[in-house]
């Protein structure tokens, strides 16, 4: 293991992270990645309204620890939240203080990098602070300012993401940079997993695979349609948000309009939180319009969460067996 990865990180079933993801990752869906060994996330902004997020904090953490003090040999995940760190997000530092003071062990900091006084507040309880970057350049920022961690947005992730490939990214990183590296795009199996291992991360950012599971806050709708797309069927644009990203083409296709010919979008649009991703037609991603990263192919159920973590271990670990061999 990379000497530098930070104890919040270290004793985790699998290298996983389970990406955030708006509206889908609520408290079932979280618990049950933290009690499958991998870590368990959610965005801060799911949980409306803003007085709910301490509810929530404090019903995944008292079932964790009911369910290690039931299973003492079991490897329970942590938990980490997602922080929109934008201008527009008015309950940041309101949701930065409900997390501090249930000293979450690991944050999810997105769109901008965090300020030092997020950062100093975090790491006075020994928190770390996890970034999401697309880009050489947005990794070096955040690395000025402080982060522990760089979550690598490659080309296929689902939601908001970047263009790069993952072996450019991962490497140019890897050069400049010792600290946790965490691969997004287009990971759904326990051969990608390892894969990301190989290439220089060290872990695995998961999000598309785990919307088609039993315990994810999405319709019965939106799982099916991930459960029968391939990777031909996912859109890349800023129409709906102004800001890139990787969706589900029927859905758009459901709304009404042509995936081949969306107008660009509005860059001023991911700063209308209220409003964000409100097309002319009605649609809203991520309500109507549906984010999926090109593993989607990959995906040909909607089980539980466990029984997803279990076949990503088995193919995970036969993986390592036909590299070894």
């Amino acid at each position: 293991m990379n000497p530098h990865i930070p104890p919040a990180l270290q004793d985790l079933r699998l290298p996983i992270i389970a990406a955030p993801m708006f509206t889908v990752s609520y408290p079932e869906l979280v618990l049950a990645q933290c009690l499958a060994g991998i870590v368990g996330s959610f965005p801060a902004l799911n949980a409306r309204p803003p007085e709910l997020l301490d509810d929530w904090i404090t019903q995944i953490n008292e079932e964790r620890v009911a369910f290690q003090s039931r299973h003492p040999t079991h490897q329970v995940g942590p938990l980490a939240v997602n922080q929109i760190v934008h201008i527009s997000n008015t309950r940041l530092e309101q949701d930065m203080r409900t997390c501090v003071k249930h000293r979450v062990p690991i944050y999810i900091t997105s769109l901008r990098a965090p300020i030092k006084e997020i950062i100093d507040a975090v790491h006075s309880y020994g928190g770390i602070v996890l970034h999401d970057v697309i880009s050489i350049r947005h990794a070096e920022k955040a690395l000025e300012a402080g982060v522990d961690g760089l979550i690598l947005v490659a080309a296929g992730a689902g939601g908001h993401a970047g263009n790069l490939s993952p072996f450019a990214l991962v490497g140019e990183v890897r050069a400049m940079f010792q600290g946790p590296i965490i691969l997004s795009g287009a990971i759904s199996s326990g051969d990608a997993v390892l894969a990301s291992l190989a290439m220089g991360a060290d872990f695995a950012y998961m999000g598309t695979r785990f919307i088609a599971s039993q315990e994810a806050h999405a319709s019965e709708q939106y799982k099916e349609a991930i459960v029968q797309a391939h990777a031909a069927d996912i859109v890349y644009t800023d129409h709906f948000t102004g800001i890139h990203g990787n969706y589900i083409k029927q859905s758009i296709v459901n709304a009404g309009l042509d995936p081949d010919h969306l107008a660009p979008g509005d860059v001023q649009a991911f700063a209308k939180l209220s409003q964000a991703g409100k097309d002319s037609s009605g649609a809203k991603a991520w309500k109507d319009i549906w984010g999926a990263g090109q593993g989607v192919g990959l995906i040909e159920d909607a089980p539980s969460v466990a029984q997803i973590v279990d076949r990503i271990e088995q193919e995970f670990n036969a993986a390592k067996q036909r590299v070894l061999a």
